[in-house]
């Protein structure tokens, strides 16, 4: 068989027993939406992430539409985003009425640059940003906080690659005003389903998200806010990601091994690797980026190794925004996007399933 991106059945099959008595374990108890398991979740979540509040909704789309939603964005506002992240961070705006204004990134990370955010503030008002930590690596967060509050403008982290991503002890989602998780089951923390979660250490923007993840309301079927949902983690979903959290600091180890390896032992002009890493990356995803990519997808086919391309298309350059953004050119996000390609890296990869990539990217 192919080597792939991530094999979920390698992942999850030492821990068939465990998640099966989570669902048995649901089943007797009664409670199979917002009880005891969400609850418990949503405290250990908050606890490991290093901030007051999390409130569990259905996916992590939703987390950023709510998350930006608890920190005011609304309809007609306009929200700073990236546009190498596969529309989510764009798609969460837009399902809040507002505007994305897309800013690039750096060459060296795919991560937004404070450069170019510092020009778009110059020009534009901004209700708020998304910073995205993409493909597991921390963004440079700390200026770019540091930025938006001189100016009034809210920050909501797109944590949705990053969990457990750490920088001066600090996790991933504790930087912000407010941060989105996703848990679909391809995430260094994922479910067996869908799942998200918003996280925040403000109190006024914790309470906002649990109410409008549940319809808007203030009390029962009083619809008080608008734009709210019915977006609820599952109960089920829930109780197996408290039993799945003790794991993810093993698990983001074994990733970054895996990255490392990489990143020291491919030698290739080639080819571009990112480098090497300590907590600040959970190798959510492995990324290089290569001038002749087709030609070295095939070449790593042929020695049956599978590859991705995470992301082929940028945001504003997204058919459904035909006409729109004509005019816009973010130089560094066009660049990346006709280069990057994706490695296996997940924790179950084996040391020589690394090495296996690793000479065949050295004999392109």
């Amino acid at each position: 068989m192919p080597l792939p991106i991530n094999d979920l059945k390698r992942h999850i099959a030492p821990l068939k027993d465990l998640l099966s008595s989570c669902s048995t374990a649901v089943i007797e108890s009664g409670h199979y939406v917002l009880g005891p398991g969400v609850t418990q979740f949503e405290t250990e979540f908050a606890a490991y992430c290093g901030v007051k509040h999390c409130i569990g909704v259905a996916n992590g789309t939703d987390a950023l539409e709510l998350a930006l939603k608890s920190v005011s964005v609304e309809p007609g506002t306009a929200v700073g985003v990236v546009a190498n992240a596969a529309m989510y961070g764009t798609s969460a705006v837009l399902a809040c009425s507002a505007s994305p204004v897309f800013i690039d990134v750096e060459e060296n990370s795919a991560n937004m640059s404070l450069e170019h955010l510092t020009e778009v503030l110059q020009k534009n008002s901004l209700k708020a940003i998304i910073i995205t930590h993409l493909y597991g690596r921390l963004a440079n967060v700390k200026s770019i906080i540091a930025l938006c509050k001189a100016q009034g403008v809210a920050v909501v982290e797109d944590c949705a690659q990053a969990h457990g991503a750490r920088l001066e002890g600090k996790a991933a989602g504790s930087f912000g005003d407010a941060a989105a998780f996703s848990f679909y089951p391809t995430k260094n923390l994922g479910a067996l389903g869908d799942g998200g979660a918003v996280v925040t250490n403000n109190e006024e923007a914790a309470q906002r998200a649990r109410q409008l993840r549940q319809y808007g309301w203030t009390a029962k079927y009083t619809n008080t806010f608008r734009g709210g949902r019915n977006s609820r983690l599952d109960e089920i979903q829930a109780k197996m990601l408290s039993k799945m959290l003790p794991l993810l600091d093993g698990w983001n180890a074994r990733r970054r091994e895996i990255a490392n390896i990489y990143s020291s032992k491919i030698n290739n002009p080639k080819i571009q690797t990112p480098p090497i890493s300590g907590e600040e990356y959970v190798g959510h995803l492995y990324v290089i980026h290569s001038q002749e990519r087709e030609a070295l997808k095939e070449h790593l086919l042929k020695y049956e190794i599978l590859t991705d391309i995470h992301y082929p298309i940028p945001d504003h350059h997204q058919p459904c925004h035909a006409g729109a953004y004509d005019d816009l050119r973010l130089p560094v996000t066009e660049k990346l996007a006709k280069t990057a390609l994706t490695l296996p890296c997940f924790p179950e990869l084996t040391d020589e399933e690394a090495m296996q990539v690793v000479e065949a990217c050295n004999q392109f």
